[in-house]
């Protein structure tokens, strides 16, 4: 049975959340990325940046809509959604817009196990870690490829 260590990328391209956001806007560009791992300096997986996350910063702020009850402002999607879209607007650095939440895989899944993930959550690439650290990435490509040499 073919693992995900088999077809993962070994040498990933990462960022740290130091990183600012015009560097990582060329990385982007330069290397055609869609998404980027965000590590620390142990190389321990912390998040991970997306190119989605980079172009909200380019879009127009969306004022919520309230309900004003007698003296109350109420808003309807809530104060953090509005917090959370002006702190990625206004942000530097990839810690300030990057997810912390980041859905992996481990070397030892099937490959079958990685493309299930994918599908299932409509991402284009996972981390593969071993405990938190990050060893390589797996992306749909890597699948894809994985078929042709059958």
């Amino acid at each position: 049975m073919l693992t995900v260590a088999d077809i993962m990328t070994k040498e990933v391209v990462t960022v740290t959340r130091d990183t600012n956001l015009r560097e990582l806007a060329g990385i982007f560009e330069t290397r055609r990325f869609g998404s980027l791992p965000v590590v620390d300096d142990a190389g321990n997986l912390t998040g991970i940046v997306t190119a989605s996350d980079l172009i909200e910063q380019g879009r127009n702020l969306h004022i919520p809509t309230v309900i004003s009850i007698f003296d109350w402002v109420i808003p309807l999607q809530g104060e953090r959604t509005l917090e959370r879209e002006l702190q990625k607007m206004t942000a530097q650095t990839v810690g300030e817009i990057c997810s912390n939440d980041v859905v992996t895989i481990s070397p030892t899944d099937p490959v079958s196990t990685s493309a299930d993930v994918m599908s299932d959550r409509r991402l284009h690439a996972l981390p593969v870690v071993e405990g938190r650290k990050l060893v390589g990435i797996v992306s749909r490509i890597d699948i894809i490829r994985n078929l042709v040499h059958k």
